[in-house]
């Protein structure tokens, strides 16, 4: 494997010699497959049907025509053909998702939603809450191979009455599947900068015990001065069928990384460099009987975090961490004529031992209730609480509800509104070095979120309009003074901001067209826009790190396109416009050939447009890059 990893490794540095021929390639089978288009689409009126999605929350089970709320489903196709190597590059295709990137290939990246910073969004795995008491940014340290997820789902605005308070402005679910069929997937890839890696993901059935095993390399020498990484995933997943009312699954999973730093945090220390470990694993009980549901389930997480200031003088500066999140929760719902009735317990114990925050704990109860309805034919209403405990910040409550109406069968209109809550990390209160300074006296912060949405979903169209609304008190944010020497030695420290409103409009669309015949159509077309704007204010002579970074406009497109039932060529723009930042624009494409057969290959390239910029800290990200890959696929 490691000699494929090589040639290919070869072949796309040629190709990167070619820039100028290969864009033009690129490009003009872009246009050639929307001419196609255009000129056979009267030829062929079939349609793709979408299909029915359940959206896969802890207690209700709604499918995605009857949500009123605005939830972005990333499918199975979408996560193989998008031109991504990880989760994060993934979300950037995400109309309303803020992916702050600090390098490539999920070294580290913010996700930030509606104008959020990545402090404010919950990641989850299979509905387990990935949260990391010591800071947002290792969130995304997701034990689970890229290509062994099944879909993401995106819920966008408050989900604290869902979730729990640490999905301030939105939450990101992370799904993966036991198939009841034995499988094999191996894939290998090699690109400019040193790139090189691949997968192995095996589903080994046996009887009622349904099993996947998965793992993955990604690595690189490096975009720019020490930014070289390795990245491994190792993952591990089983379902066990007791009866047809009973099931065991059991989840372990494994990250390791460890990568240069330069920029991450502080443009004073170039050689900057991380090694984190992420532990994580979970055991559930399901009960299933007409219309009661009923999970259990314990669950573990550990993150260990080394991080040095001076990569090869670990004496001068290093933090060493180890943060522990250990839960247990019970949530249920019952179907009757009167509707859904979901309730909810969970238990947390967060504790963190660090050379620099200290050794700390933090106890954590939440309860959760909330009832669902359908009256008059076409309405129907859902409201709810959630209630929860801090040992240090005692009771808080998140009331919220959500309105449909249903206008015919594919289109429906909603509202929604529901408060949210976040208690700041142990970074923010306690973190020092010399670069940032700490504030212990930091408040929670607070908010209020209203939604205003339609959505249509037909066979072959997809569309939606939304306006939101979040008045925020307590906003907490990283500001220095400024300084005429460079790079600026004046330390970072959070605070408090009083009040910010956002507010905004998102709009979405997808055309499931089929143009063309089964050798040359167009099979999907996509485009979104989205506008936030906030009332924050920068104070004169203060720079702020994360606030004022947050998107105000972007806009996605993209067309999927095949040829002769084995080429598959999928390309997307972005135009993205941050509050006090320049605007860019970054155009990335990926073609795929006998994706489906036994074996196949793919050919990447990002930022085809060769664009400086930079997305999160201080880090320039990469110019034109390329990858290519082999697959293999045995059933």
């Amino acid at each position: 494997m490691f000699s494929i990893i090589c040639n290919w490794g070869k072949m796309v540095s040629y190709l990167r010699l070619k820039t100028t021929t290969y864009m033009k390639l690129i490009l003009s089978a872009a246009l050639f497959s929307l001419t196609i288009g255009i000129a056979l689409g009267n030829q062929d009126s079939s349609t793709m049907d979408l299909g029915e999605i359940i959206i896969m929350e802890n207690r209700l089970e709604i499918p995605f025509n009857k949500v009123s709320r605005n939830i972005s489903v990333i499918n199975r196709k979408d996560i193989e053909t998008t031109p991504a190597r990880s989760i994060q590059e993934l979300l950037a295709f995400t109309p309303g998702v803020d992916v702050r990137q600090r390098g490539v290939s999920g070294v580290q990246a913010n996700i930030g939603i509606r104008g959020g910073s990545f402090e404010q969004t919950l990641i989850l795995l299979n509905g387990i809450k990935l949260t990391d008491p010591q800071t947002g940014h290792h969130l995304m340290n997701i034990p689970v191979p890229f290509q062994a997820i099944e879909r993401i789902e995106v819920l966008k605005g408050p989900g604290s009455r869902i979730f729990g308070q640490n999905a301030y402005a939105g939450a990101i679910n992370i799904i993966t599947s036991l198939p009841e069929t034995k499988s094999l997937n191996i894939q290998t890839f090699g690109g400019d900068y040193g790139m090189r890696g691949g997968h192995v993901i095996s589903s080994l059935p046996i009887g009622k015990y349904k099993q996947t095993i998965s793992l993955s390399h990604d690595a690189s020498d490096g975009h720019w001065y020490n930014s070289d990484f390795k990245v491994n995933n190792l993952f591990y997943e089983s379902g066990f069928e007791i009866n047809e009312k009973n099931e065991l699954n059991l989840m372990m999973g494994l990250a390791d990384r460890q990568f240069g730093a330069n920029g991450f945090y502080t443009d004073r220390f170039p050689d900057q460099w991380e090694s984190i470990q992420t532990y994580l694993s979970s055991l559930s009980h399901t009960y299933r009987n007409k219309g009661l549901f009923f999970q259990t389930r314990g669950y573990w997480r550990r993150n260990v975090d080394e991080f040095r200031l001076r990569r090869e003088e670990p004496e001068f500066f290093t933090n060493n961490h180890i943060s522990d999140v250990m839960a247990l929760e019970i949530n249920g719902s019952f179907t009757s004529k009167f509707g859904t009735s979901g309730i909810g317990f969970e238990g947390r114990v967060e504790q963190i031992e660090s050379s620099n925050l200290g050794n700390r704990g933090r106890n954590f109860l939440g309860v959760f209730g909330e009832h669902r309805i359908e009256f008059m034919e076409k309405f129907d209403l859902r409201a709810g609480i959630y209630s929860n405990f801090y040992n240090e910040y005692g009771w808080k409550h998140f009331p919220g509800a959500e309105i449909g109406y249903q206008l015919n069968n594919s289109s429906r209109l909603y509202t929604n509104f529901g408060a949210s809550y976040r208690i700041p990390s142990y970074t923010e209160l306690f973190y020092e070095d010399p670069s940032n300074s700490s504030n212990p006296n930091l408040l929670p912060e607070e908010a209020w979120n209203y939604e205003f949405g339609w959505k249509l979903n037909k066979k072959h169209v997809r569309a939606e309009a939304v306006y939101f609304y979040r008045k925020t008190g307590n906003l907490i944010d990283y500001t220095r003074e400024p300084s005429i020497i460079q790079p600026n030695p004046n330390q970072w420290k959070p605070g408090n901001i009083s009040q910010v409103s956002f507010s905004g409009v998102e709009t979405s669309i997808q055309y499931l067209v089929n143009w063309g015949n089964e050798n040359a159509k167009i099979s999907d077309l996509s485009v979104s826009y989205n506008f936030i704007n906030a009332d924050l204010v920068q104070v004169e002579g203060v720079e702020s790190r994360y606030a004022l970074n947050s998107l105000r406009n972007q806009i996605i497109a993209g067309v999927r396109s095949e040829f002769y039932k084995k080429a598959e060529f999928n390309i997307k723009a972005r135009y993205l416009e941050r509050m006090s930042l320049d605007p860019y624009f970054l155009l990335d494409a990926r073609l795929d050939y006998n994706r489906l057969k036994k074996i196949g290959i793919f050919l990447e390239v990002s930022n085809i447009t060769d664009t400086e910029y930079v997305e999160a800290g201080f880090v320039q990200m990469p110019g034109r890059w390329f990858k290519a890959g082999i697959m293999v696929n045995l059933d």
